[in-house]
């Protein structure tokens, strides 16, 4: 593991950071420290310094940058600050001074070598070489969008003055990638060495082929983004994940933004206080004044020095990334891509700090600086790649929207959803299918034909805040609010108590009416009537997997057992009168024994009783398959239609028999009834009926040798 624990951030940089976020009201450095390497490198790189390496040469410096942001950053206000600001000075003294000066002695020099090599006049050759330059076109200091040719023009000029450099600012990569693409090919090219290979051009009488010029022209990319915008499962997002794959994720610095980071408690006297800050001001001018300076023609081709102590420092780093990047599954190529090369971008940024701070060669200090913001590019890269998928996407839209939407609906506002009907219905199955995984439901209904979606992000059930409305009346002044499991247990044990599963209108005031139309939508715990036919001893034994208590009611005799099972549920749920009637009916039909099927009315009351209480702690019930209109409710109907020759008891195991499993269950089930008192005869016979209705029954010679040898040994222990 490379050692980064005494590496701080690049000091000028953060004096410059420290304005930003202050003008901004933007708390996100990372941001501002990748906006910043660009403008530094395009100081460095228009003033041609490059580094000078034991082991590659002559590199120049440049950066490419992608900064990913929300609406209201600050993007466009900081741009301006620092090149209007912190970069006016140099910029005057570049573009009036230097750059004139410095390409009228190169085309000097050029026309003298050009002259000697042709045997022709030198001032000749400087006239030739002037008009060729001036048709270039003037000096752009930076731009925006452009074309292969117009770049390609733009080069010439620079390889004329061998001076300057190549710098895009590009806003909104997501509307201008499509237009820019042949263009960015280009800079794909020119990032390493600022070289790129010359296309051939037939040369007629009406265009001369110019002669080419050698030379190097280093390149600097800042693009702005907005996610919500760019990675919309567009065509721009196929097109930038591509480019990334192509090797823009290698050569970049990356940096998000999110609107977590714009500050927004803030009084007014605090926001006027940060964007009048008077050490900005001291800040701004001293800096402007240092790279006024730097901008000076006797900084120009500045050769910084790589020791072999940093070259030895960036090759551990190197190998380093290399080993982490090795780790990583085959898959990941574009991770991989962009970890093995940090070390290259690492290098650039370093010979950049030195340039800026005026050291002659790369300290330890500058490499560290870099190192550590090149690691906070790769921590906010692989964000970007963690992106949601567009299911994911889809299963949020759906479940944030708050209302129900068509297939058209989807079609308008979702730049991914399209193709054939058939990739459509995958992706919302695959939409579904992450939900159920994630606290997201996604209801179908069909209206005149027309498919409808709804969608809901489920609540996680707290068994300290369980909903119910109480009341010691029957229909009046019931009082709704949070209970915990054990706390109901206790009501359920009082005298004359009645509560409803449901908070009611006026229930927070203690003053609802239990009334149907009165009901709040949202519940997280079912209530389960037994009348007969089921003992409280089978009950413990078949839910024991759950958590639940029971109490029993007035009628309870030992006899005939009357109780109530009260279970909560994993999620808090939104049902409306029928889909909770629908929500109980599919409960019923999953439990192993025989309920009360009437009381499945949200409005439904329970009365309190001082009996027999006993409570389970196991899971928590997962209700996503009995929840109506959703594809996994579907599948549990199917089930249930499938089963439909078994009884209750049968089918609960039945549901639970799967390859290699029915001999297990089968004894399970026998076991069962042996603990609720039957005898071996009887357990035989249900046995015996159960395992006829298998599509795969196990021969009657196997549950006797087996099965019921079992059963005989447990009837003999009792």
């Amino acid at each position: 593991m490379f050692d980064l624990a005494s590496a701080t951030y690049h000091p000028i940089t953060e004096q410059i950071v420290d304005v930003l976020c202050k003008k901004t009201l933007n708390s996100n450095r990372l941001f501002f420290r990748v906006q910043v390497s660009y403008f530094l490198a395009k100081v460095a790189s228009s003033m041609r310094c490059t580094l000078n390496t034991l082991d590659r040469g002559k590199i120049p410096v440049n950066v490419y940058a992608l900064n990913l942001a929300v609406s209201g950053s600050g993007k466009g206000h900081s741009t301006n600050i620092i090149e209007g600001e912190f970069l006016d000075q140099f910029k005057k003294v570049f573009l009036q001074e230097t750059f004139p000066y410095l390409a009228q002695q190169n085309l000097i020099d050029l026309s003298a070598k050009r002259a000697n090599r042709n045997g022709t006049d030198p001032q000749d050759e400087l006239v030739k070489l002037e008009k060729e330059f001036n048709n270039t076109g003037a000096l752009a200091f930076s731009f925006d969008s452009g074309t292969a040719p117009a770049l390609k023009q733009l080069r010439h000029k620079l390889l004329l003055a061998n001076a300057g450099a190549i710098s895009i600012e590009m806003d909104e990569v997501g509307e201008n990638l499509i237009s820019n693409l042949d263009m960015l090919k280009v800079f794909l090219e020119l990032y390493d060495q600022g070289l790129v290979k010359q296309k051939l051009t037939k040369n007629t009488a009406d265009s001369q082929r110019a002669e080419e010029v050698e030379g190097k022209t280093p390149t600097n990319m800042l693009m702005f983004g907005t996610p919500n915008n760019l990675f919309n499962g567009s065509k721009e997002e196929e097109l930038l994940m591509a480019l990334f794959d192509t090797g823009y994720a290698r050569r970049t610095l990356f940096g998000t933004s999110s609107k977590e980071d714009i500050q927004q408690e803030m009084t007014p006297e605090q926001v006027f206080e940060m964007l009048t800050d008077t050490t900005s001001s001291t800040t701004i001018a001293k800096l402007s004044q240092h790279f006024g300076m730097l901008a000076d023609a006797v900084k120009y081709n500045q050769q910084i020095q790589v020791s072999k102590d940093i070259s030895l420092k960036l090759i551990a780093y190197k190998m380093d990334c290399e080993q982490k990047a090795d780790k990583l599954p085959e898959h990941e190529e574009i991770r991989k891509a962009e970890m093995r090369h940090r070390y290259f971008k690492a290098l650039k940024l370093a010979g950049i700090y030195a340039f800026v701070d005026e050291t002659p060669e790369v300290t330890t200090a500058q490499l560290l600086s870099a190192i550590r913001l090149v690691e906070d590019s790769g921590e906010a890269f692989n964000k970007i790649l963690s992106r949601d998928k567009n299911y994911v996407k889809l299963a949020k839209y759906i479940a944030n929207i708050g209302k129900e939407v068509t297939h058209a609906d989807l079609i308008e506002d979702l730049p991914f959803y399209k193709g054939t009907n058939a990739a459509k219905q995958e992706l919302m199955n695959l939409a579904m299918a992450y939900g159920y995984k994630n606290r997201i439901i996604i209801k179908k209904s069909f209206v005149d034909g027309i498919e409808f979606f709804k969608g809901e992000t489920l609540k996680q059930t707290s068994l300290d805040e369980l909903i119910i409305s109480y009341s010691n009346h029957m229909a009046y002044n019931y009082l709704s609010e949070p209970i915990s499991f054990s706390n109901l247990m206790q009501l359920c044990q009082m005298e004359d108590m009645h509560w409803v599963n449901h908070y009611l209108v006026h229930g927070d005031k203690g003053d609802g009416h239990r009334d149907n139309d009165n009901i709040i939508s949202g519940f997280n715990t079912i209530v389960i009537d037994v009348d007969e036919g089921t003992s409280l001893e089978e009950v413990k034994v078949l839910m024991k997997d759950y958590t639940y208590f029971i109490h029993t009611t007035k009628r309870h005799t030992d006899e005939t057992n009357r109780f109530r099972l009260v279970m909560p549920i994993q999620y808090h749920l939104k049902l409306d009168e029928n889909e909770f009637k629908e929500f109980m009916n599919s409960v019923y039909e999953w439990l192993p024994f025989e309920v009360d099927c009437q009381t499945n009315q949200r409005s439904r009351k329970w009365a309190s009783n001082p009996g027999i209480t006993f409570s389970n702690e196991g899971e928590i019930l997962d209700p996503l398959a009995f929840i109506p209109k959703t594809t996994k409710n579907d599948e549990y109907k199917k089930t249930i239609t499938d089963l439909g020759n078994l009884d209750n008891l049968e089918r609960w195991f039945a549901q639970r028999m799967g390859t290699g499993n029915r001999n297990n269950q089968l004894l399970k089930f026998a076991l069962l009834l042996a603990d609720t008192g039957l005898d071996y005869q009887n357990i035989l016979e249900k046995v015996l009926t159960f395992n006829s209705k298998l599509d795969n029954s196990l021969p009657e010679i196997e549950i006797h040798s087996t099965i019921m040898r079992s059963v005989s040994k447990k009837l003999s222990e009792k």
